[in-house]
């Protein structure tokens, strides 16, 4: 029973171990092509520079650290304004973190996750029902394989649909308004929505008052924006454009 007890759930982390990894391998191997010529050490020196820092921002991501990701997971639930009444869809669920934490903070609702779980990521379906399991909410919670570009949903199916730091990695579609207006798509009229990604200085969304702009123009009721990247303190080395510097929700009522 102890030993049960003691197994917890595998989230993962944003930084995958490829990429502390590979820049080790990397500057190992230039720095023994010095032996051939000097010059090799200013390549030697940059993928030492990439471990350190993939290995801090690592660290920072996960509850050894300042257990980034769950602060910023949380700001997802913080800004959905919902009454738990129904069945919500997290988009891009991963391992499933944000899926479990809503399952357990409105224990009248049905949740499903969706991934492609493409291999990217150290994510899988597998992990997704075994974490459920362990955080007690297997029975209201359901994965499936899906794609944010045409959500495999008829419209308004919805009660609630969030999103967390996905949209940016969809490889299939450049604009990325389109996939919020995609997850729009299945929202049920009154239902609540909150997305979470990389909204800022990218170009990939406008400019936040734009994008809100295009939000009310799809029929929603209500639509807010916040820059999250405020309201978590991120340390100032990954408060850039390449971790999550430029993080702010979309939030409302459909």
């Amino acid at each position: 029973m102890d030993q049960a007890r003691s197994v917890k759930p595998n989230y993962g982390n944003w930084v995958p171990w490829k990429l502390i990894y590979v820049p080790g391998v990397l500057a190992v191997a230039f720095l023994g092509l010095t032996l051939l010529h000097p010059a090799f050490l200013v390549g030697a020196c940059f993928f030492f520079a990439c471990l350190v820092y993939f290995s801090y921002a690592r660290y920072q991501f996960s509850p050894l650290g300042k257990n980034l990701e769950e602060h910023i997971r949380g700001q997802v639930l913080h800004h959905l304004d919902w009454d738990g009444e129904g069945t919500a869809l997290d988009i891009g669920c991963g391992n499933g973190p944000l899926s479990t934490a809503l399952a357990k903070k409105y224990p009248r609702a049905q949740v499903i996750g969706i991934d492609a779980w493409n291999g990217v990521w150290d994510y899988s379906r597998e992990t997704c029902d075994t974490n459920a399991a362990l955080e007690g909410v297997a029975d209201r919670v359901t994965f499936r394989s899906g794609n944010a570009v045409c959500l495999p949903f008829e419209d308004e199916s919805f009660d609630a649909v969030i999103s967390n730091l996905v949209f940016h990695s969809v490889r299939d579609i450049k604009d990325k308004t389109q996939l919020v207006k995609e997850a729009l798509r299945v929202v049920k009229k009154g239902g609540k929505f909150c997305f979470q990604d990389l909204m800022v200085g990218r170009g990939k969304y406008g400019k936040p008052d734009e994008l809100l702009q295009e939000v009310r123009g799809w029929g929603t009721e209500k639509a807010n924006y916040v820059d999250t990247s405020e309201s978590v303190h991120i340390p100032r080395a990954l408060k850039n454009p390449v971790m999550v510097g430029n993080i702010g929700i979309t939030y409302g009522t459909k």
